[in-house]
């Protein structure tokens, strides 16, 4: 295992869960936080010294640019690339990913886009938007474990309950109930977009072969932050309608605006949850347990942000049915804590002290 990966190809006793989970998602959570928060900020003009602000398509290039230097540097700095896989052009052996990390990392790059676009549309919260995505991800979980032929645990099935009743809570009466075709459709992509993400780690990645999850990581992480940057320049250069307009302006103007080391800022967050929040979903358990922790991470995330926006930028804070949703998304984590916690004070109690020596 490569130093610096939390976590990374990590075996565990039957029964005894990873210790790193619980690391991985507050690294999730510490990186969506400031993500979140910045992107809506930056959407709203809500910076100091911010005159309009920015649409969500010209955000994008430049947070493109600083995940895919994120996603080098990471990899680089923590030998990750060595746990790929590697295919010989003429003299050079460079790393390469596999058709179904491919696949997987398109879906990702989907993610990654739909996920920053989310918080930069008019007339929605955060939390609302948040709540959408995870909502619907969340009833994939058992879905995709039914499809792959895994059994789901009982503490998962009450876990998963508790976190979809968040989200009802959460979107009900005192929620922002607007939602735009546009945004409408950002939620549909991004929620496809996981299905198919889920269906190929639970085929490919989710087991306790030596080195499955590390290659599938890495591989992932390869494909998504490039093709990112990839499809929206050739979308910049070649498309056209307003979208198109205001991606030229994002790759054009990027380095002219004041307020590029805080969209730097967005991509590199990015960047960050997306390592930790892949790692936890690729935990060997099943999706209906993996993904509740994800979910309620960045939900807990979006809620922190919403808070901090209101506090010091004098935006719309926090409504009582978003911490609510918060509320039961903490008992849904806590439940799905107990089986471990539990196990955990048995074998305490029943292996035998180790003798003094003589």
């Amino acid at each position: 295992m490569s130093p610096g990966l939390p976590g990374a190809g990590t075996m565990s006793p039957p029964g005894k869960p990873p210790a790193s989970i619980g690391w991985l998602a507050f690294g999730y959570f510490a990186c969506y936080l400031p993500y979140s928060a910045l992107t809506k900020a930056l959407s709203l003009g809500a910076l100091p010294g911010m005159g309009a602000g920015l649409p969500g398509f010209v955000l994008l290039p430049s947070t493109a640019v600083a995940t895919f230097a994120g996603m080098f540097l990471y990899l680089k700095a923590t030998g990750g690339f060595q746990h790929a896989g590697h295919r010989r052009f003429g003299r050079w052996r460079l790393p390469w990913p596999g058709r179904w990390t491919f696949l997987s990392g398109l879906c990702t790059t989907g993610i990654i886009a739909t996920t920053t676009l989310a918080y930069t549309f008019d007339g929605t919260s955060i939390v609302f938007m948040m709540l959408l995505m995870r909502g619907g991800v969340l009833v994939l979980a058992p879905l995709v474990d039914a499809l792959s032929g895994r059994r789901v645990a009982w503490p998962s099935r009450v876990a998963l309950g508790l976190s979809l009743l968040s989200l009802l809570v959460a979107t009900g009466p005192g929620a922002s109930p607007h939602l735009s075709r546009v945004a409408a459709l950002d939620v549909a992509v991004y929620i496809a977009s996981y299905f198919v993400r889920l269906r190929f780690m639970s085929q490919r990645a989710k087991n306790d072969a030596p080195g499955a999850r590390e290659r599938y990581f890495v591989e992932e992480q390869m494909v998504a932050t490039p093709a990112l940057l990839v499809l929206l320049a050739a979308w910049a250069w070649l498309g056209v309608g307003g979208a198109a307009a205001q991606l030229r302006e994002g790759f054009v103007g990027m380095v002219s605006r004041p307020t590029l080391p805080f969209e730097l800022a967005v991509g590199g967050f990015s960047q960050g949850s997306g390592i930790f929040g892949a790692r936890v979903l690729l935990d060997a358990r099943e999706n209906s347990f993996t993904v509740p922790v994800n979910r309620a991470s960045s939900v807990f995330a979006g809620v922190g942000a919403t808070l901090f926006l209101g506090l010091f930028l004098g935006l719309p804070g926090l409504e009582a049915t978003d911490l609510a949703g918060a509320a039961l998304m903490s008992v849904a984590v806590a439940v799905l804590a107990m089986p471990g916690v539990l196990a955990a004070r048995r074998r305490s109690t029943v292996e035998p002290a180790v003798p003094p020596a003589p």
